[in-house]
């Protein structure tokens, strides 16, 4: 059975006195995800912006993918499979 979607995602980005945040969405048309990062920069560190938005947006995407995979545990708990928890990683479509 062929099967096709498309997802869309977004990642917004601000920083404001030493501070960058990240918000990333997920639409899958049926349901909207966010996830949320942030990175403080130490004063005594150099001002390198780009790392600051590495580290939030890392952690926003690492929040959203969290998300996501809790979403499908629960959904595979619905249809009586034996969750990640419970068997741990494995191939195929449990988590």
């Amino acid at each position: 059975m062929s099967h096709t979607l498309e997802w869309k995602t977004r990642l917004h980005l601000f920083e404001e006195d030493g501070t960058t945040k990240a918000r990333a969405t997920l639409d899958t048309g049926t349901t909207t995800l966010a996830g949320h990062g942030a990175a403080h920069r130490n004063p005594a560190d150099p001002d390198v912006p780009e790392i600051g938005d590495e580290l939030a947006a890392g952690r926003a995407l690492r929040d959203l993918g969290r998300q996501l995979l809790d979403i499908a545990d629960r959904d595979i708990e619905g249809v009586d499979a034996p969750s990640s928890a419970e068997t741990g990683p494995v191939l195929g479509w449990s988590l």
